[in-house]
Formats: structure tokens, C-alpha cells, sequence
């Protein structure tokens, strides 16, 4: 009799903490045919090259991944979790953005929630990226994503720190304030310092924070961030992001809104220079039936000193359309148009791997040295599930 009262003990012990604690996995499968083509000026002869390629593939829609979340009521009003989350090429079956195995780092993070709001520790967006990506209507990806954010993610910033941070300590808001909502985040760089060296160094190190207000049709958002690219004794280089962003929901059509200025600033030796991007965005969905059509024009103006621009006002445009089919609550089809323009040298478009990607100084990917990109345009047809 004691040895079946244990059992049904144990049974019930096991219940109670499944009840407490839950682990989920999630993902997205994205797969699109891609076309791709671009136009540059030779310099020299001021003739115009084109190169054009056709592509399987993926996140066009919503970016592919695989994930492992999990969370365990403490009680009290407490609770701990995690999120692992690793990107997906399901075009050719790797595992990540650099075509090597799954790792976790679209986001790896460990969290302490309650009353008093969320502690998350690791790698997870930065608080500037989510305006880029929340009020775009094409949340920034495949080829209708915004200039704002493919300035803010070139080569030419080389901002380790733009979309994610690592080795992050944030501090989130909890949702109880009224429609009130905001995180503060700090990157530790984890370099190591010596007392007696003259080369300690901030590089990798990123601070940033992000408020908003959310209540029935309206969000507004802004948004600031300081991350140290590069500190020596020879050079010092500073990427400051500032941005404000909103979205209303009429009903028949959601509109979508940004204003953004990314700051480059770099001391090396007697010279100090400040490379100033400033973007918009203007955008809209609109529910038909089934679907979503949605719509974005954005600008980004490179300001002087900007690296590889020249020219009077130079800026690059782009206009993107696009239309989601829903054939289920998981289930979607897409299809999407993007042109970009580059006015009055803007060195922006080139590479063939997408509409958005930038190029800088006078080397257009693809044609080679002495060129400069002048437009592209970009199409997506694809399918996107999610589980």
C-alpha cells in the first residue's frame, strides 16, 4: 500500500512540474525563386553594365529559422526562460547566414520575468533595429526591405552591432504601464584590460535603448544606440543610430512611418570625420480577402565625407510592392517587386545576391574596379511556413 501511495505520489509530483515548466519548437520554412539584376556606369567610358541571375532562395517573407524556447513558472510571479533560435538555409541546406552548421545566433538568451518587467541576458536584437524592421511593412526582409535598414547592415558601416548584440545585459518594461513599453541593452566587449597598457580597448562594446507607446490602432516608437566598431590607440570609430518610428491601423489600410540618422564617427590621429546617413520610410499594408498587399517607398541621403560618395544630394530611393497570399494561419504565398535608384552618385546597389545589398567606393560587385552601381531590381516568388 506505501510502495502504490509513492507511485501515485511521483505521478503527481511529475504532473505538477510539467504543468509548471513548457519547452516549444518553433521555426519558419521560407523558400522564394529570386531574380535579380543590376546596372553600373564604367567610369571611364561612362558606359552602362548589367548582370542579372536567377535564384533559389530563402526568407523572402519572414526569415528562416529553428528555434527551442522554454519557460518555468517559479512561482510568486516569477518565472525563468530561455530562447535559442538559429538561422536556416533551407535553399541548400545549411545552417546559417555564413553557410556553415546550426548555431543559435539569431538569438540565444536566458531571462528572469515579473512584476517588475524582464532581465535577458545574450544575444538578441538591438532596441534601434526593431524600429527598422517593426514599421516596415516589409519587416526587412527579402527584396522589399527597406534602404534604412541595408545602409545601416552594409559592409561600408561594418557595424557588428547594428541588428543583434551579444553578450548583452537588457532590461525590459513589464506590460502593465498603460500601453507603455521599452528595454535598455548593454554589449559587454569582453576585452581584456591590462593595468599598465596604453592599448585597452571598447571595441565591440554597444549601448542602446528603445520606448514606446502601443494602444489600440497606434504604435510609436524611438529608439537610440552607441556601438564602438573599432578603438585603438591609432583610430577610434563610433556608429550612433537614432530613429523614430510609427504605425496607425485604419482598418481597410495600416499605415507605417520612419525617420532615422546613422552617424559614423571616426577619429584617426588629427582626423575626425562624421559620415551622416539620413533615411525615411513611408509605407502601408492593406487587407484583401485572404491576402495582404503592402507597400513601402524609402530614402536614404548619404551626407558629406560619406564613404565612396560624390556628387550634389546624393541618396539612394527605393519603392518595393508586394502581395501575401494566406492559404492558412502557417501557410502563405508572396510575391514581391523592388527597384532602387541611385541619385547623383549614391554608391549603394551592385551585388546580384539581392535588391537591398550596398557596395562602396568605386568597385561594383560583379563588374569589378572603375564602375559605379547605378539601379536594381529585384523579384520574389515564394511560400513561407511556420510551426
Amino acid at each position: 500500500m506505501k510502495r502504490t501511495l509513492g507511485a501515485i505520489a511521483a505521478i503527481t509530483m511529475t504532473g505538477m512540474a510539467s504543468a509548471q515548466s513548457s519547452v516549444t519548437l518553433f521555426g519558419v520554412v521560407d523558400a522564394a525563386v529570386s531574380y535579380q539584376t543590376t546596372s553600373a556606369r564604367d567610369l571611364t567610358t561612362g558606359a552602362t553594365l548589367t548582370q542579372s541571375q536567377t535564384a533559389l532562395r530563402n526568407s523572402g517573407y519572414n526569415a528562416s529559422r529553428l528555434g527551442l524556447r522554454g519557460t518555468e513558472d517559479l512561482g510568486g510571479g516569477l518565472s525563468a526562460s530561455f530562447w535559442l533560435e538559429g538561422a536556416l538555409n533551407n535553399d541548400d541546406g545549411t545552417g546559417s547566414a555564413t553557410g556553415g552548421g546550426l548555431n543559435w545566433q539569431r538569438r540565444s538568451t536566458m531571462s528572469l520575468s515579473g512584476g517588475f518587467g524582464e532581465l535577458r541576458l545574450g544575444r538578441d536584437y538591438t532596441p534601434t533595429y526593431w524600429n527598422d524592421t517593426v514599421f516596415d511593412p516589409f519587416g526587412t526582409s527579402g527584396s522589399g526591405a527597406n534602404v534604412i535598414y541595408s545602409v545601416s547592415n552594409s559592409s561600408g558601416l561594418a557595424n557588428a552591432n547594428y541588428m543583434r548584440s551579444s553578450n548583452t545585459v537588457a532590461y525590459f518594461l513589464p506590460s502593465n504601464l498603460g500601453g507603455f513599453y521599452g528595454q535598455v541593452s548593454y554589449g559587454l566587449n569582453e576585452n581584456v584590460d591590462v593595468s599598465n597598457a596604453a592599448t585597452n580597448s571598447n571595441a565591440g562594446r554597444y549601448a542602446g535603448g528603445r520606448f514606446g507607446y502601443a494602444n489600440g490602432p497606434l504604435d510609436v516608437a524611438a529608439s537610440y544606440g552607441l556601438s564602438t566598431a573599432v578603438d585603438t590607440i591609432a583610430s577610434r570609430r563610433e556608429v550612433q543610430t537614432a530613429n523614430l518610428g510609427a504605425s496607425y491601423d485604419l482598418g481597410p489600410v495600416k499605415l507605417f512611418g520612419e525617420l532615422s540618422r546613422v552617424v559614423n564617427k571616426s577619429d584617426s590621429g588629427l582626423a575626425a570625420v562624421d559620415d551622416k546617413y539620413d533615411g525615411y520610410l513611408l509605407g502601408a499594408s492593406v487587407p484583401v480577402g485572404a491576402g495582404l498587399i503592402r507597400a513601402s517607398y524609402s530614402s536614404v541621403r548619404f551626407g558629406d565625407g560619406a564613404a565612396g560618395v560624390t556628387g550634389s544630394d546624393p541618396r539612394a530611393q527605393k519603392f518595393a510592392l508586394g502581395y501575401v497570399h494566406n492559404l492558412s494561419k502557417r501557410t502563405a504565398l508572396y510575391a514581391t517587386v523592388a527597384r532602387v535608384n541611385n541619385r547623383n552618385d549614391a554608391d549603394y546597389t551592385g551585388a546580384l545576391s539581392s535588391a537591398i545589398t550596398t557596395g562602396y567606393g568605386s568597385d561594383t560587385p560583379g563588374f569589378g574596379t572603375g564602375t559605379l552601381p547605378k539601379s536594381a531590381t529585384g523579384y520574389d516568388f515564394g511560400i513561407r511556413h511556420s510551426f
